[in-house]
């Protein structure tokens, strides 16, 4: 990649080699599946397909809160996936989620079973089965939509953004940077300015709007991703701050922040899920596997 001359793009763009980046392996520009691969099925309805990426993490958090609140329904099994693998262009991954992006999940509850994919879907369709976290007067609801769908379409430029450029980029553009940190830090001044008004994203009650922009922005905010909190003096948005902290204090929370997580300390592992259980018993330094 070169950044001493102007690019002048192509009359017809032609994808002729990786362009570079942690990712550049796995990223190409057609869909569906690279090969034949069998997903895992466990004892529960629920099954998930995923890893503890953001986008991830909202839906395991998700899946402990509902079980926090006692709704033994919400049993769920969780498979990782490893993207720098490719495991998601496998074929049975591809038949739930077509974009071959996680999370992915399979209610088998249904017939035949209803597939899941995009985090704010799956958030939306657990809220409404379950009947939790989602506010039920008209005018609450619809709040708690706006700043759900909000989460949906802002966090590609923090991601895909900010995240790429400041982190996996092969080079670091000044421009580049400079244009998604301003966008980025416009972001987390819209949270800062709504939760000065409120103790949650939409008022007094937790929601999966909550659930949703923590991973993301909460995380930003706390160090956990893109290691950017000097540089976002992040330390200054008090109220998104208090509320980073408070989430990051709930049980459920931390147990969903460690499910199919592949990375970081070892006792905060727990690859696969299975039951309650495995929290105590099979996270990688209490399996003997450290790798």
């Amino acid at each position: 990649m070169s950044t001493d001359q102007e690019y002048t793009p192509p009359d017809v763009w032609k994808w002729e080699s990786e362009s570079g980046g942690t990712w550049a392996s796995i990223n190409r520009p057609i869909a569906g599946s690279t090969h034949e691969k069998a997903l895992a099925v466990g004892k529960h309805d629920l099954q998930l397909y995923s890893l503890a990426t953001p986008n991830g993490v909202k839906v395991t958090v998700m899946l402990e809160e509902l079980l926090a609140k006692g709704i033994d329904a919400a049993e769920y099994d969780a498979y990782p996936i490893n993207i720098g693998e490719g495991d998601q262009f496998g074929s049975d991954f591809v038949a739930i989620n077509p974009n071959s992006k996680i999370p992915a999940l399979l209610d088998h509850s249904t017939t035949p079973p209803t597939r899941l994919f995009e985090s704010g879907s799956i958030l939306l369709y657990l809220a409404e089965k379950y009947d939790a976290f989602l506010p039920k007067e008209p005018a609450a609801r619809t709040e708690c939509m706006n700043w759900l769908f909000w989460q949906m379409g802002s966090a590609p430029y923090l991601g895909g953004g900010f995240g790429h450029f400041y982190v996996y980029a092969p080079v670091k553009i000044e421009y580049c940077i400079d244009r998604f940190t301003m966008e980025t830090k416009r972001q987390l001044d819209v949270l800062e300015q709504q939760l000065s008004k409120n103790t949650y994203i939409c008022g007094d009650d937790y929601t999966i709007a909550d659930i949703a922009i923590w991973p993301w922005y909460g995380q930003v905010i706390l160090g956990n991703v893109y290691d950017a909190v000097e540089f976002l003096d992040a330390t200054s948005y008090k109220h998104l701050n208090r509320w980073a902290n408070a989430i990051a204090k709930r049980e459920p929370v931390k147990r969903g922040c460690m499910v199919n997580r592949t990375f970081g300390e070892p006792s905060s592992q727990l690859r696969e899920r299975h039951s309650a259980a495995d929290f105590d018993t099979q996270t990688q330094d209490k399996i003997g596997d450290v790798s």
